[in-house]
Protein backbone atom coordinates (compact mmCIF):
# COMPACT_ATOMS: atom_id res chain seq x y z
CA UNK A 1 0.00 0.00 0.00
CA UNK A 2 1.33 3.40 -1.00
CA UNK A 3 1.61 5.98 1.79
CA UNK A 4 -0.01 9.38 1.35
CA UNK A 5 2.31 12.29 0.61
CA UNK A 6 1.04 15.38 2.42
CA UNK A 7 1.50 18.87 0.99
CA UNK A 8 0.50 20.59 4.24
CA UNK A 9 -0.12 19.59 7.87
CA UNK A 10 -1.18 21.55 10.93
CA UNK A 11 -3.10 21.25 14.18
CA UNK A 12 -5.89 23.34 15.59
CA UNK A 13 -4.23 25.93 17.77
CA UNK A 14 -5.18 27.43 21.11
CA UNK A 15 -3.64 30.80 21.89
CA UNK A 16 -1.41 30.28 18.86
CA UNK A 17 -0.02 26.97 20.16
CA UNK A 18 -0.81 23.52 18.71
CA UNK A 19 -2.35 22.18 21.93
CA UNK A 20 -5.20 20.23 20.38
CA UNK A 21 -6.08 16.74 19.22
CA UNK A 22 -7.46 18.04 15.94
CA UNK A 23 -5.12 17.54 13.01
CA UNK A 24 -5.53 18.83 9.46
CA UNK A 25 -3.64 17.71 6.38
CA UNK A 26 -3.78 18.20 2.63
CA UNK A 27 -2.71 15.74 -0.03
CA UNK A 28 -2.76 16.12 -3.80
CA UNK A 29 -6.40 15.06 -4.05
CA UNK A 30 -7.93 15.12 -0.53
CA UNK A 31 -8.31 17.29 2.56
CA UNK A 32 -8.23 15.42 5.89
CA UNK A 33 -9.45 16.28 9.39
CA UNK A 34 -8.74 13.94 12.31
CA UNK A 35 -10.07 14.61 15.79
CA UNK A 36 -9.65 12.79 19.08
CA UNK A 37 -7.05 11.06 21.21
CA UNK A 38 -8.54 7.73 22.25
CA UNK A 39 -11.57 7.75 19.97
CA UNK A 40 -10.42 8.93 16.57
CA UNK A 41 -12.77 10.45 13.98
CA UNK A 42 -11.34 10.97 10.49
CA UNK A 43 -13.10 13.01 7.80
CA UNK A 44 -11.90 13.67 4.29
CA UNK A 45 -13.11 15.80 1.41
CA UNK A 46 -12.17 15.06 -2.19
CA UNK A 47 -10.72 18.27 -3.59
CA UNK A 48 -12.62 18.12 -6.86
CA UNK A 49 -15.85 18.40 -4.82
CA UNK A 50 -14.87 21.69 -3.17
CA UNK A 51 -17.21 24.47 -4.30
CA UNK A 52 -16.03 27.46 -2.27
CA UNK A 53 -13.38 28.55 0.22
CA UNK A 54 -13.84 31.22 2.88
CA UNK A 55 -11.39 32.82 5.29
CA UNK A 56 -12.38 34.34 8.62
CA UNK A 57 -10.04 35.95 11.10
CA UNK A 58 -11.37 37.44 14.30
CA UNK A 59 -9.39 40.04 16.20
CA UNK A 60 -8.20 37.39 18.66
CA UNK A 61 -7.13 35.11 15.84
CA UNK A 62 -5.26 37.94 14.14
CA UNK A 63 -3.39 38.69 17.37
CA UNK A 64 -2.15 35.08 17.53
CA UNK A 65 -1.51 34.79 13.77
CA UNK A 66 -4.18 32.18 13.08
CA UNK A 67 -7.49 32.00 11.22
CA UNK A 68 -10.28 29.72 10.08
CA UNK A 69 -10.52 28.41 6.53
CA UNK A 70 -14.07 27.28 5.72
CA UNK A 71 -14.39 24.67 2.98
CA UNK A 72 -17.80 24.29 1.32
CA UNK A 73 -18.14 21.15 -0.77
CA UNK A 74 -20.69 19.00 -2.56
CA UNK A 75 -19.60 16.01 -0.46
CA UNK A 76 -22.59 14.37 1.24
CA UNK A 77 -20.84 13.33 4.44
CA UNK A 78 -18.86 16.55 4.95
CA UNK A 79 -20.57 19.44 3.15
CA UNK A 80 -18.87 22.04 5.39
CA UNK A 81 -15.42 21.64 6.94
CA UNK A 82 -13.83 24.33 9.11
CA UNK A 83 -10.06 24.31 9.50
CA UNK A 84 -10.11 26.23 12.77
CA UNK A 85 -7.21 28.27 14.12
CA UNK A 86 -4.59 27.25 11.55
CA UNK A 87 -1.29 29.10 11.21
CA UNK A 88 -0.85 31.24 8.06
CA UNK A 89 -4.51 30.91 6.99
CA UNK A 90 -4.15 33.00 3.81
CA UNK A 91 -1.38 30.75 2.50
CA UNK A 92 -3.36 27.64 3.48
CA UNK A 93 -6.45 28.91 1.65
CA UNK A 94 -4.38 29.65 -1.46
CA UNK A 95 -2.69 26.24 -1.32
CA UNK A 96 -6.07 24.51 -1.07
CA UNK A 97 -7.41 26.64 -3.92
CA UNK A 98 -4.51 25.74 -6.21
CA UNK A 99 -4.92 22.03 -5.47
CA UNK A 100 -8.71 22.19 -5.94
CA UNK A 101 -8.22 23.72 -9.39
CA UNK A 102 -5.58 21.12 -10.26
CA UNK A 103 -7.88 18.29 -9.13
CA UNK A 104 -10.76 19.65 -11.21
CA UNK A 105 -8.51 20.04 -14.25
CA UNK A 106 -7.21 16.51 -13.78
CA UNK A 107 -10.77 15.15 -13.81
CA UNK A 108 -11.81 17.61 -16.55
CA UNK A 109 -14.55 18.98 -14.33
CA UNK A 110 -15.99 22.45 -14.60
CA UNK A 111 -19.23 23.74 -13.18
CA UNK A 112 -21.18 26.54 -14.73
CA UNK A 113 -22.79 29.16 -12.59
CA UNK A 114 -25.95 31.03 -13.39
CA UNK A 115 -25.62 34.77 -13.15
CA UNK A 116 -28.39 37.26 -12.74
CA UNK A 117 -31.13 38.13 -10.31
CA UNK A 118 -31.94 34.56 -9.45
CA UNK A 119 -35.36 34.67 -11.11
CA UNK A 120 -34.03 33.17 -14.32
CA UNK A 121 -32.69 30.15 -12.47
CA UNK A 122 -36.06 29.45 -10.85
CA UNK A 123 -38.08 29.96 -14.04
CA UNK A 124 -39.86 33.02 -12.67
CA UNK A 125 -38.80 35.42 -15.40
CA UNK A 126 -41.38 36.36 -18.06
CA UNK A 127 -40.17 35.95 -21.61
CA UNK A 128 -42.06 37.51 -24.51
CA UNK A 129 -42.85 35.32 -27.48
CA UNK A 130 -41.72 36.99 -30.75
CA UNK A 131 -44.77 35.54 -32.58
CA UNK A 132 -47.10 37.55 -30.32
CA UNK A 133 -45.69 40.88 -31.54
CA UNK A 134 -47.77 42.74 -34.08
CA UNK A 135 -46.00 43.86 -37.21
CA UNK A 136 -46.62 47.37 -38.63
Amino acid sequence: MKSIEYLWKDRRRRLGLPLSFTRYSLSEDRLFCETGLLNLKADEVLLYRVRDLELTMTLGQRIFGVGTVCVHSSDRSVPHLDLKNVKNPREVKELIHQNVEAAKDKRRMRTTELMGTGQEAEGLCDVEDPEDEELD
